[in-house]
């Protein structure tokens, strides 16, 4: 997890260092510009958005820029300078941005520090709101350019690196599950729907990761080829929070059938633990960008050991697990490019009851 870490704060980092150069390079030496602060900072600010949002911050940006020079430059020019002025300058830059675009906190922020540097800088500083706009135009697009085109992402490393706390948690917490099924040890199962409960936050990250993924493939002609890859992970994921909520449910009755006493059959432990296995499977095929032959093999050997479970015979919160690691086993082969009704009519197939 901190190996990961490391290497993402690595990438942005040189992202950063390499924009800022570039954008007060290209302030200075072209546009002559003697000490371009607004360039290096639109084009940081760029870069460290949120993965997947970074054009749609670039448009904040010059929005909440040129909103805030239309609001200093008619008010001023009204009611002069001063302390007072500022502060009505700055209150009125800011509500207007609010009415007219919600709470986007990165427009607001622009306009209203906009409406700052001009309301303190212009009696000293003349022709600023011109630089100030040109700066950050220029500064936007050398971040969106570094990016794009000079240290691009790679959308299937992302992808993979925000996916496998979410795998790793599934995997380990049906271990558990099953275990505790074995050894008869409710708490072992109810403290696994703990950790599985607790995955909103990876769940949320995976998203993130596949909106940075999807963008980088629409901005960087370099990872073009990769675009057919991205939309077949983006079709997987939203198959697996179902099946996050799933393995939730089936840590859930498999609580409650221990604290109930019921007796579970070995091959319905084995189709949990055969159904952690295929999860892991599913995550290393997604990588390869290959077939996902393997996970298909190991969603029918789960739903082959969840109707030879059903013949022994089970009681009702046994059932209600049976429901969930059906309806799992569908949701995976969804996963793999399967339609809902064939999906469906394979897991019957492979459960024969």
């Amino acid at each position: 997890m901190r190996l990961r870490q490391a290497e993402i704060i690595l990438i942005i980092a040189a992202q950063c260092g390499l924009a800022a150069t570039l954008a007060w390079g290209l302030a200075h030496e072209v546009a002559g510009r003697p000490a371009p602060v607004f360039a290096p900072s639109a084009a940081v600010g760029t870069i460290v958005a949120a993965l997947g949002q970074r054009t749609r911050r670039t448009a904040e940006l010059m929005l909440g820029v040129a909103l805030g020079l239309l609001v200093s430059d008619v008010i001023l020019r009204l009611i002069g300078f001063g302390a007072w002025q500022i502060g009505l300058v700055v209150a009125l830059a800011i509500a207007v941005a609010l009415l007219m675009t919600g709470h986007s906190g990165a427009l607001v922020g622009q306009a209203g520090g906009t409406a700052v540097l001009i309301a303190t800088l212009s009696p000293v500083q003349h022709n600023l709101e011109f630089a100030r706009l040109i700066e950050a135009g220029s500064g936007a697009v050398v971040g969106l350019v570094v990016v794009a085109l000079l240290l691009p992402i790679d959308p299937m490393r992302t992808l993979d690196r925000a996916a496998a706390p979410l795998v790793e948690t599934l995997t380990s917490q049906l271990q558990e599950v099953a275990q505790a099924l074995r050894q008869r040890d409710p708490d072992r199962a109810v403290r696994a729907l703990d950790h599985l409960r607790g995955m909103d936050a990876d769940v949320t990250r995976l998203h993130e990761a596949l909106g940075g993924a999807e963008e980088v493939t629409t901005i960087s002609p370099v990872r073009w080829k990769r675009r057919r890859d991205v939309e077949r992970y983006q079709r997987g994921i939203q198959y697996m929070d179902r099946v996050a909520l799933e393995c939730r449910e089936i840590a859930r009755w498999a609580a409650t059938s221990l604290q109930y006493d019921e007796p579970v059959p070995e091959e319905l432990i084995a189709a949990v633990e055969r159904l952690a296995e295929t999860v892991r499977v599913l995550q290393r095929e997604a990588r390869k960008a290959g077939p996902l032959e393997q996970t298909r093999h190991g969603v029918l050997d789960v739903a082959g050991l969840v109707g030879q479970a059903c013949r022994k015979g089970l009681r009702l919160y046994g059932n209600a697990m049976v429901i969930q690691l059906r309806t799992a086993s569908s949701d995976l082969l969804r996963a793999t490019g399967y339609e809902t009704d064939t999906a469906n009519r394979m897991v019957r197939e492979a459960v024969n009851l």
